[in-house]
This record gives C-alpha cells, sequence and structure tokens, in this order.
C-alpha cells in the first residue's frame, strides 16, 4: 500500500501561514507546539514533563508535546499548522521534502543512524531470512514506518516477491513496541522493528525482549528526525535546534538524553537519508 503525500510547498506553506495566531506571530506567549508518535517511548513518566520544562527554559516560551499515533496524524498536522516541529520517521521526510525543512537529528551509538531488526519469537530456531517467513503471520507498525512497514516491503519487493500477497495474513499495531509485543505473544510469527526501540525495551522491559529473537540486523539508516514546515519562520526554527542541539552540554539536558538512550542532537547533512530517499523512489510515496 502506497502513501501519498500531496500537497505542495506553497500549499504547505500557505496552510501553515494560515494556522498561526493573528496579531504578533509567534509572540512569546504563543507557545511551540512538537509532534511525537508512540515509536520514541517517551510516554515514561515525568520524561515529558522534564522535557517539555527543559526546552521551554531553553527557549524561553511555553513548549507543548503533542502525541498522535500515527505518522500520517503527525504529519498531517505539520502541514495544517497546527504543529511547528515534529519528531518523525525517516520515510515521511524523504517523501516530503519540498514541505519539510530538516532541523536535527538524533545521535545513537555515535552515529546519526539506527539498524532495523527482523525478528520472531524467542523459540523459533528455524527462520534465517524473511523469506522463511512466507505464508505466515506478520506485525507492520505503521504504514509510513521504514522500519515497519516499507523496508520489508522493499527487501520483499527486490527479491522478486509480491509485498501484498507473501505474508497469509499482516497486521498493523501502530507502534514498534507493539510490534515487539505482538512477537513476544506469538500474536504474529515475525515483524520488522527499529532496532533503537528494540534495544531500549532491552534496557527497560527486557522481559519483553527476552521472548524475542533478532533474525538479522540491517545496514544503517538515517535515524527518525526532528522537522518543522517550511513555513516556520527562521528565527524560531533557530530556537528549536538551538534547544535541542545543546542538550548534550547541559546536566538537565544531559540526565533527559540518556533517559532517551541518545547522545545528543545535532544538524546533519540531508545526504544522510540517501539510502532512505532511493527506497523511496522504488516503493513510492
Amino acid at each position: 500500500m502506497r502513501r501519498h503525500f500531496l500537497k505542495s510547498g506553497l500549499a504547505a506553506a500557505m496552510a501553515y501561514a494560515a494556522g498561526l495566531p493573528s496579531g504578533n506571530v509567534f509572540a512569546a506567549t504563543h507557545p511551540i507546539r512538537i509532534g511525537l508518535t508512540p515509536v520514541f517511548l517517551v510516554q515514561r513518566a515525568g520524561l515529558l514533563n522534564r522535557w517539555n520544562e527543559y526546552l521551554s527554559q531553553r527557549i524561553r516560551r511555553p513548549v507543548n508535546f503533542v502525541l498522535r499515533q500515527s505518522y500520517q496524524e503527525i504529519t498531517t498536522l505539520l502541514l495544517s499548522g497546527q504543529l511547528d516541529a515534529a519528531w518523525i520517521c525517516e520515510y515521511p521526510y524523504a517523501c516530503m521534502e519540498k514541505e519539510l525543512r530538516l532541523l536535527t537529528t538524533p545521535f545513537y551509538q555515535g552515529k546519526p543512524l539506527y539498524r532495523v531488526y527482523l525478528i520472531v519469537p524467542q523459540d523459533d530456531k528455524h527462520t534465517r531470512s524473511i523469506l522463511d517467513l512466507k505464508g505466515r503471520l506478520f506485525a507492520f507498525s505503521d504504514p509510513n514506518s521504514l522500519a515497519g512497514y516499507q523496508l520489508p516491503r522493499y527487501w520483499l519487493h527486490m527479491l522478486g516477491d509480491d509485498p501484498d500477497h507473501f505474508f497469509e495474513r499482516t497486521i498493523i499495531t501502530w507502534a514498534h513496541r507493539n510490534s515487539v509485543q505482538a512477537v513476544a505473544d506469538r500474536l504474529v510469527d515475525g515483524a520488522t522493528v527499529d532496532g533503537y526501540v528494540w534495544d531500549m525495551l532491552s534496557r527497560f522491559s527486557p522481559e519483553i525482549t527476552q521472548k524475542t529473537r533478532i533474525v538479522l540486523r540491517s545496514e544503517l539508516y538515517g535515524f527518525p528526525p526532528m522537522v518543522t514546515p517550511i513555513g516556520l519562520p527562521e528565527r524560531v526554527a533557530t530556537q528549536i535546534r538551538g534547544a535541542l542541539n545543546g542538550m548534550n552540554t547541559d546536566p538537565n539536558g544531559q540526565e533527559i538524553l540518556s533517559t532517551l538512550g541518545l547522545e545528543r542532537f545535532e544538524t546533519v547533512s540531508p545526504a544522510v537519508y540517501d539510502d532512505v530517499r532511493k527506497i523511496a523512489t522504488v516503493m513510492g510515496c
């Protein structure tokens, strides 16, 4: 299934401007609205409140986190002017570069990159590749996710199989954590998940990941970035970028990063996402 992002850059900018408050645009009292999805596990107790407080102090204006279930919901809010920034999957970013500005990217294990894991239940000792899951049950996390949807379909496409008819049945879990849980509970025979999420679950909820087995780890792909709509004033984008990129130099920021399992945020070249663009070219947006 292909997802179509139909807004043009100009339309997105106009929509964003329409969503701004009247009068003194982005006055100091106007909150910065940052979108998140369940993929990042930021719902841990107290973390969002601490991060919210930290960013509000650094940016010197209120910051509100907006949580939604899917990437489509978040990107729709971004393009309609209801969000000022969002932490999204790299696949929607690659598909909508004319509408979205790359703000900053997390560094994980020393790089702005991560791997995708193909996982199966722990007692499945036979599966060695995705081809061994033909005719079985498989979990996808989100149709706009590289790790949880597009990449396994891309693998099958490149291997000459039809992704739409390869599995007996598929489910959408709407979060990588849910996909890991579905595999652990043997509700499905396999899933591909964000390796960062699996690693973090292994850190905080090992009782879940211990019931799964990693069949393979993919090559490296650009880590899900923080983006803004192209219509966001540059000075506001600079404020948000500065607050995020400076977290690793501040004790409170370091503590939040440590809880997130990240080292820092840093502005990177869009070329980091070249491999994702190649997949998007093949699979479509």
